[in-house]
């Protein structure tokens, strides 16, 4: 025979939580616990390529336009010499013989056989870069001299020197 009334449950009566000590955790509430790790702050080795802004989404000679493959095929060819570049990173910039501001390089429109290094004389045309397309990057680039005394790399991984 079931009963309707509830009974009390044997020993049950107010519940009160157990007692902190000063090495307990705080409640995940607490203003405290919502304060973000100590990060140690890492050294980081100097760039020659720090100071730049890099365009993104990098463009690259795949997800260039067709049209705008054209375009900078059919326009004058430029000579610069190159500042910097970092086959890791994929990218460089050149500055131009005219003066000017450097000019962005991407590794896929680099020809020829070697990885560009610091000093290599180039000749490189442009191409704009979207998505104002005020900015420029140079395309079909080629090491017309390189820099002597320094070693080069080949894409395949050999080192010359020059």
């Amino acid at each position: 025979m079931m009963s309707s009334q509830a009974k009390p449950i044997q020993g049950s009566g107010p519940v009160t939580p157990p007692p902190t000590s000063a090495g307990s955790p705080r409640s995940p509430l607490s203003p405290e616990s919502l304060q973000p790790p100590a990060c140690r702050h890492r050294d980081r080795s100097p760039s020659p390529m720090r100071g730049y802004l890099i365009p993104s989404p990098l463009p690259t000679r795949r997800n260039r336009t067709c049209s705008a493959t054209a375009r900078a095929s059919e326009g004058p060819v430029f000579s610069g010499v190159c500042k910097c570049f970092s086959r890791s990173k994929g990218h460089g910039f050149i500055t131009p013989s005219n003066g000017g501001n450097d000019i962005f390089v991407h590794i896929s429109d680099i020809e020829g056989e070697y990885v560009p290094v610091e000093g290599d004389e180039v000749s490189y045309k442009v191409c704009s870069i979207p998505p104002k397309y005020e900015k420029v990057q140079a395309v079909e680039v080629t090491i017309t001299h390189l820099n002597p005394g320094t070693k080069h790399e080949t894409w395949a991984g050999h080192v010359v020197s020059s």
